[in-house]
């Protein structure tokens, strides 16, 4: 979540960035996926698309000079107005994201497709398809 904003926000915005962050991640990764029933075995979307959204959100706000940051970009003298740029920037990224993505999946499915069957996902795909175990505990 801080990554990108690394050079543009001061220490204690890039730790308030970090926490709020680290908050929402977690809410994302549990109570959100719970809620919502997307299939996410590795937290991916919870983890980085919701910590990306949240550090992107706030450099906007944690760049300002006054909080210790580096200033906002040329033409924008708010936090408001970096605000509404980095939102801007987030939906663009989600939607060129999605369309490439449905755009890839699609051109895979049609290949190879991207569903094994139910008893191959009920033994489990290391057994299924490579004919070992990811972990051996014991079995």
């Amino acid at each position: 979540a801080i990554t990108p904003a690394s050079g543009s926000v001061g220490p204690m915005g890039a730790l308030a960035i970090g926490i709020a962050a680290g908050v929402g991640c977690f809410l994302a990764a549990t109570t959100l996926k719970r809620r919502i029933g997307y299939d996410d075995s590795l937290d991916v979307f919870g983890v980085h698309a919701v910590g990306g959204i949240i550090g992107a959100l706030l450099t906007g706000v944690f760049a300002a000079q006054a909080l210790g940051g580096a200033g906002f970009g040329d033409g924008i003298n708010s936090i408001g107005g970096q605000v509404q740029t980095q939102a801007i920037g987030i939906i663009a990224t989600i939607i060129y994201t999605g369309v490439v993505s449905f755009i890839l999946l699609k051109i895979i499915d049609s290949v190879m497709g991207l569903r094994v069957n139910e008893e191959e996902e009920a033994e489990g795909l290391d057994v299924a398809l490579h004919d070992e175990r990811g972990y051996n505990l014991g079995a």
